[in-house]
């Protein structure tokens, strides 16, 4: 009875450790928190006096400066949007040449993976 169940603790314990090395390996080749730098898009279009329209989005979930990126690189994406992230301060100030949905905003947020907030 007793090899059994150490039998049962040990395929219990390689289980753990093999999900808990795949999450890791993950984070590290994710970028986020753990290496590997997230590169910053070039803006072409640095003039603020071009964008009419700002929001400032809080951003709940940034835990680094590679967070930062991975939101400012997702507003980024959006034509006509030049957007700044502040960790400190957990915000993104989002500039638009056009008015944006803010929902559009929010779910480019949150498809990289962080909780926006009006």
């Amino acid at each position: 009875m007793g090899s059994v169940a150490t039998a049962v603790l040990t395929a219990l314990l390689v289980i753990v450790v093999v999900i808990s090395v795949k999450s890791y390996s993950k984070k590290l080749t994710s970028g986020c928190c753990g290496g590997g730098d997230v590169p910053k898009p070039r803006k072409v279009d640095k003039n603020p006096d071009h964008y009419s329209y700002h929001v400032m989005l809080e951003i709940e979930g940034m835990t680094c400066q590679n967070c930062a990126k991975r939101v400012e690189n997702a507003l980024n994406a959006i034509d006509g949007v030049w957007a700044e992230v502040d960790l400190k301060q957990k915000r993104a100030k989002v500039r638009q040449k056009e008015q944006i949905p803010v929902e559009k905003l929010c779910a480019a947020v949150e498809k990289a993976g962080y909780h926006p907030k009006i």
